[in-house]
């Protein structure tokens, strides 16, 4: 007799990515390299700031420090998976080299969240275009994130509580203890700029670049590490949409 296979594995792999108007194109193509590469479903769903505000799921005032539209709106990801299973959140800013799956297989149920969990000080105090750079301990671990959804600590994370909550007590994942968060090897997160592949050591060549200092769609970040490898995918997205349309 033939198991049946789990909802987990029937249904596409949930991925929530940050949006942001100022920056469509980084989206589009961090949207592209995850289907490129991805061997499994999944299903990318943008978290639109102004959709959420129409929707009655975020009325949050923006604060003095978010430099993006979804600095909180982020922490929406379980209640937009309506908390069932695992899904993703992750930062637009991101460009994925490694198979979605790679990363799916690394869930743990012990744990409520896992991400990669930087040690992170930046040097500069400006980032993106212009916005002020902030430091805070677990900074950069709520960038990528692997929530599970219908783990009961994550009903905290309701409309009410991601609205009025502080920035310390969500990024810093304060509605956990420490033993219920989970590590994930930093190549799924590797910062530009901050982490160094080590040649011959492929243990360490990044699985998903994060351009968190600002990418190559900045000017004024044209010429950042690994730029080369986001312009060509950029122009292989925009490739594929003009056939689209042509077609």
């Amino acid at each position: 007799m033939a198991t049946s296979m789990s909802n987990e594995e029937v249904k596409p792999f949930k991925i929530f990515v940050g949006y942001d108007p100022r920056e469509d194109i980084a989206y589009e193509v961090c949207r592209h390299s995850i289907l490129k590469k991805s061997s499994i479903p999944v299903e990318i769903i943008p978290i639109k700031q102004s959709e959420l505000r129409k929707n009655g799921l975020y009325w949050r005032e923006k604060g003095q420090y978010e430099s993006t539209e979804f600095s909180f709106s982020r922490f929406l990801t379980p209640n937009l998976a309506n908390y069932e299973g695992w899904a993703m959140f992750v930062d637009c800013d991101f460009l994925y080299l490694g198979d979605i799956k790679e990363l799916r297989d690394l869930v743990d149920e012990k744990y409520a969240v896992m991400c990669v969990q930087h040690d992170y000080v930046p040097k500069e105090t400006t980032k993106m275009d212009g916005a002020v750079q902030t430091v805070y301990p677990r900074k950069n671990w709520s960038s990528m994130v692997l929530y599970n959804c219908g783990h009961a600590k994550n009903r905290v994370l309701t409309p009410e509580a991601v609205n009025s909550q502080t920035g310390a007590f969500l990024h810093r994942f304060q509605w956990l203890q420490d033993d219920e968060i989970g590590s994930i090897p930093f190549v799924w997160n590797f910062l530009e700029g901050h982490n160094k592949a080590v040649e011959g050591d492929p243990t360490t060549f990044p699985k998903a670049v994060h351009y968190t200092r600002g990418g190559p769609w900045f000017e004024a970040w044209k010429n950042c590490d690994f730029a080369d490898i986001w312009l060509n995918e950029r122009d292989e997205y925009l490739n594929e949409a003009q056939k689209k349309v042509t077609n």
